[in-house]
């Protein structure tokens, strides 16, 4: 208990906890519209083209830059979602397909470049494992900072387009119609679910960050059918499994973040299933009775 207690107490744990609920709460924000945008596969795609970018990143610099590796998760997740966009344009590919192959293709290449990277001189000594399934107690108060303002500007752009968002995409002809530019308003939803992955990955790792975007929105659709009150629950979802998840991790030397913070994210998700007021299995049967 004192271990623990002196765990909280530690400056760069509250700083992790921070972060990690900042980060929880933006992607369950933002997983909202994406969700009922039914582009929730888009986001993962966007996660595993990631890797590449940080590996690449690597080669080029040399260095372990957080902001560096950042700017290359960045350029190689906007490039994805313009292949997924190009090809389902300009062929007969439906959506989904176009995501599975570009989502392959980036990942293979991401793991291909990190096989290099490891085995070759202080590749190990690059950290970029930690990018796969993420790692809390490998960051400092730096990389902590860049997720935490990330972080809080996507929360607080996500709040004030809203009304933009919420129109284009119930209604896009309607938005249209009024004078609302619908594409621009879609590149900046897309932008700000890059945002999300980017800043996540190194917390949550590529192959999960996805899961985060996804799991708190799906949650909250069981409390309540208002866009609204649905991104502030999915919110605070993901910010108590973000918490949740990484205090596990730093207590436990050596747990994976990513995958804990999603075991938490998707024991709320079977608690709201049961549970939801809106739609939990459980209540509506009692309701029946």
């Amino acid at each position: 208990m004192s271990e623990f207690l002196s765990l909280l107490t530690n400056p760069n744990t509250q700083w992790v906890l921070a972060g990690s609920s900042l980060l929880g709460f933006a992607s369950g924000l933002i997983g909202s519209f994406v969700l009922l945008k039914k582009q929730s596969l888009i986001g993962d795609a966007m996660a595993h083209a990631t890797l590449p970018g940080v590996c690449l990143a690597f080669l080029l610099f040399g260095v372990k830059s957080i902001p560096l590796f950042l700017l290359g998760a960045a350029t190689t997740g906007l490039l994805a979602t313009y292949f997924i966009q190009a090809i389902v344009k300009h062929s007969r590919i439906k959506t989904d397909a176009s995501i599975g192959v570009v989502l392959s293709v980036f990942f293979g290449l991401g793991i291909m470049l990190l096989t290099y990277i490891t085995k070759h001189a202080k590749g190990n000594q690059s950290g970029l494992e930690d990018f796969i399934f993420g790692q809390a107690a490998a960051m400092v108060k730096s990389d902590i900072q860049v997720i935490a303002v990330g972080s809080l500007l996507i929360i607080v752009l996500s709040s004030l387009f809203f009304k933009e968002f919420k129109i284009s995409i119930f209604d896009p002809n309607y938005a249209r119609g009024i004078g609302l530019p619908v594409s621009v308003f879609n590149f900046v939803l897309m932008a700000l679910v890059v945002g999300v992955v980017v800043v996540g990955i190194q917390m949550v790792g590529v192959v999960l960050i996805a899961a985060l975007l996804i799991t708190p929105p799906l949650a909250a659709r069981y409390w309540t059918d208002r866009l609204g009150k649905m991104g502030v629950i999915a919110g605070l979802f993901g910010a108590v499994s973000g918490v949740t998840g990484t205090l596990i991790s730093t207590a436990g030397e050596g747990l994976p973040t990513g995958p804990l913070i999603v075991l938490c994210a998707s024991f709320i998700f079977v608690l709201s299933l049961l549970f939801g007021a809106s739609k939990g299995v459980i209540i509506k049967a009692v309701r029946q009775t």
